[in-house]
């Protein structure tokens, strides 16, 4: 099938989305919709603080918001993949935390992953998936989301996205996903994932909210799992996203912040 390319904003596509995301959140936190043939993503949220050291990084906190949606109100095709290139004033720190194994989070509740990760959590939110099997009615289904650190080897940090929803029996969807350090320009991280096929393969993920920060002491120091710096009043994101019907999305963006100091 021959791809279409469409340009949306960073997030949306991130929405799907997984994780990756967060870290591409725009600081204020206005609501943004994009449609581009029959897709229409949309994303909201925001880090906090706003205002930050125009020299070095603060702690933040990051609120990621987002949807997928279809023109016409068909079920929308399923994220296969998401890679993203974001700023290199934000950076991921989790040395020290503990982790947790992919093996730990499969075939198993939300409240079991909380008791075998809880420990190694850096957020949690909720997730949506449409499920269309053929010659029935799409449906819906909601169910928690939690973020969890998969580890640190090298310059590269895994996470672990898990969520718990009904589609139509309670499933365990978890994916995968590693944030590299790079130096590319303005950019310093890639995030990179791989979403599962959901319901072998008749659902897609159709809202995603996240919130994802953890302060935490090792070794006697104050850390923070997300960090950022605000040099020069803006953030610079980039991507590209693919889909199960073959449409691929480029993606740039900038934000805007406060530089203190």
């Amino acid at each position: 099938m021959k791809k279409n390319l469409l340009r949306a904003t960073p997030i949306a596509a991130s929405l799907a989305l997984a994780l990756a995301l967060v870290l591409a959140t725009g600081a204020s936190g206005e609501r943004k919709v994009e449609c581009a043939g029959l897709i229409c993503v949309s994303d909201d949220g925001g880090i906090s603080p706003t205002t930050l050291p125009r020299h070095g990084r603060a702690p933040v906190t990051a609120r990621l918001i987002a949807g997928v949606e279809s023109r016409d109100g068909s079920h929308p095709p399923a994220l296969q993949s998401v890679r993203i290139d974001v700023d290199k004033t934000i950076a991921v720190d989790a040395a020290g935390l503990p982790t947790c194994r992919r093996s730990q989070l499969e075939a198993s509740s939300s409240a079991t992953a909380r008791r075998a990760c809880g420990e190694a959590i850096v957020g949690s939110g909720e997730a949506e998936v449409e499920v269309a099997f053929p010659e029935q009615a799409p449906f819906r289904s909601t169910g928690p989301l939690l973020l969890f650190n998969g580890g640190v080897h090298g310059g590269t940090t895994t996470v672990l996205l898990h969520a718990y929803v009904d589609v139509p029996a309670p499933t365990a969807i978890v994916v995968k996903a590693t944030i590299a350090r790079i130096h590319k320009g303005p950019y310093g991280l890639r995030i990179q994932a791989r979403v599962p096929r959901i319901a072998g393969g008749f659902g897609s993920v159709t809202h995603f909210e996240l919130k994802v920060g953890r302060r935490y002491a090792y070794k006697g120091r104050r850390k923070s799992f997300l960090e950022a710096g605000c040099p020069t009043g803006t953030w610079r994101v980039k991507g590209h996203a693919e889909f199960a019907d073959g449409t691929a999305l480029g993606l740039t963006h900038l934000f805007s912040c406060t530089p203190q100091g």
